[in-house]
C-alpha cells in the first residue's frame, strides 16, 4: 500500500470516530445532534485519535463515551472534572474533553466544576443543558425555570434557576460559551474555538429533552423566529439580530444597561450599537444577564481570554524545583526533616 494509501486509512473521520456500540438515547434526543457535531469536529482539530479522552459523570449526557471510538472514562456522579485533571496532569499531552450535564455539573458536581474553571485546567468542559434530570425521570435540575412541572415539583419549580455561563464566568473560567444541539455549524465553530484556546474551555450546549422537558428552549430554538429571538455574537462586530440584522443591542450610556434598538427606525444609529469584545468579561455578565422576555439569547463564544493554565505552572515549579537540587537520593529524603530512631 502508498504511503498515500496508509496516510488516508488512519485519517481521523466522523465515521471512524463513532465506536460499534448501539447508540441509548430517546428517540429524538437532542444528545444525538450533539454527538453528530462532535464526531464532525474532531476530525478538524488535528488530533492524533490515541491522544483523544473523553470523560463523563452521571446521566444521559455521561453515555457519550461509549460511543467514540477513543479512550474515555465512565466516572461517577459529579467528578468528571476532578478525574479530568487527574488525567490532564498525568499526562498533558492528552486532549481531554468532559461530558456533564446541568444536574451533573451544577448540583452534586458544582463545587468540582468550579474550581476545575478557577484553575483553568486546560479541558474542554461540554455542559448539556435540558432544564431536567432526564436519566432519572424528569426531576427538576438545578436549570429548571421557575412553575416548572415536573415529578418532584408537582406545583411547580419554586427555585431560581443557575445560569450556568454566569456561575462559570463569576468562577474564573477564562472562555465561556454557548450553543444548541440543533445548530450544527455554529456549534461545530464553536467546538473549534474551545478546542483552539488554552486552559478550561467551558461550553453550555442547550440540548432537547423531548420526553421529560420538550420544547424547553424554543423561543429561541425554533427557526421561525430564530432571526429575532437569537443574538450570535462575533468578536470585534456589532451586536446585531434580526432578519435583515435591523436590530441591535445598545448600551445606553445613561442607566449603564443594555437594551435594544433599531436603527432603521430612528433614536439610534449603527454607530450606537454595541461591539462585541470578547476579553471584556463585564459584555459577556450583560450578555448573559439579558432578560429572555425583552431580549434575544446571546449564543457563541462570549468570553475568551487566556491565562496560565494549572498543568503549565505545575510543569514549571515542578522543573524548577529540580534545577535547583542535586541528583535524587531515596536514603537521603528519608533521612531528612524530622526524624528519629527506635530502639
Amino acid at each position: 500500500m502508498s504511503e498515500a494509501g496508509i496516510q488516508l486509512k488512519n485519517e481521523l473521520t466522523a465515521k471512524n470516530l463513532a465506536s460499534d456500540e448501539e447508540v441509548r438515547w430517546c428517540p429524538g434526543c437532542g444528545d444525538y445532534a450533539i454527538l453528530k457535531t462532535v464526531q464532525k469536529t474532531i476530525p478538524r482539530l488535528g488530533i492524533a485519535r490515541e491522544n483523544l479522552v473523553f470523560v463523563s459523570g452521571i446521566g444521559c449526557a455521561a453515555r457519550f463515551p461509549y460511543y467514540m471510538s477513543t479512550y474515555g472514562f465512565h466516572t461517577i456522579h459529579g467528578r468528571a472534572p476532578a478525574v479530568a485533571t487527574g488525567i490532564k496532569l498525568s499526562n498533558p499531552e492528552l486532549d481531554v474533553w468532559v461530558i456533564t450535564g446541568d444536574g451533573d455539573a451544577l448540583s452534586i458536581g458544582g463545587n468540582h466544576l468550579i474550581h476545575t474553571l478557577r484553575r483553568n485546567v486546560d479541558l474542554q468542559i461540554l455542559l448539556f443543558n435540558n432544564g431536567v434530570y432526564g436519566l432519572t425521570k424528569g426531576q427538576y435540575s438545578p436549570t429548571s425555570v421557575i412553575g416548572q412541572r415536573t415529578p418532584s415539583t408537582p406545583e411547580g419549580v419554586v427555585d431560581n434557576p443557575m445560569a450556568a455561563c454566569r456561575l462559570a464566568l463569576g468562577a474564573g473560567a477564562r472562555f465561556v460559551a454557548r450553543s444548541f444541539d440543533t445548530a450544527g455549524k455554529h456549534l461545530e465553530e464553536v467546538l473549534v474555538r474551545a478546542h483552539a484556546h488554552r486552559g478550561a474551555s467551558f461550553v453550555e450546549i442547550f440540548q432537547n429533552c423531548n420526553v421529560y422537558n420538550d420544547e424547553a428552549f424554543a423561543s429561541f430554538t425554533n427557526r421561525k423566529q430564530a432571526h429575532d429571538r437569537q443574538l450570535r455574537a462575533e468578536h470585534g462586530k456589532p451586536l446585531l439580530f434580526g432578519k435583515d440584522r435591523e436590530k441591535g443591542i445598545r448600551l445606553d450610556p445613561q442607566t449603564m444597561r443594555l437594551e435594544v434598538v433599531e436603527p432603521s427606525k430612528g433614536g439610534a444609529t449603527m454607530d450606537d450599537v454595541l461591539i462585541h469584545d470578547e476579553t471584556n468579561p463585564l459584555i459577556a455578565q450583560m450578555l448573559l444577564s439579558m432578560d429572555e422576555q425583552d431580549f434575544p439569547t446571546a449564543l457563541g463564544v462570549l468570553y475568551c481570554d487566556p491565562g496560565p493554565t494549572l498543568v503549565t505552572e505545575i510543569y514549571k515549579q515542578r522543573d524548577a524545583v529540580r534545577d535547583k537540587r542535586d541528583d535524587a537520593d531515596l536514603q537521603r529524603l528519608l533521612e531528612s526533616g524530622h526524624t528519629w530512631t527506635v530502639s
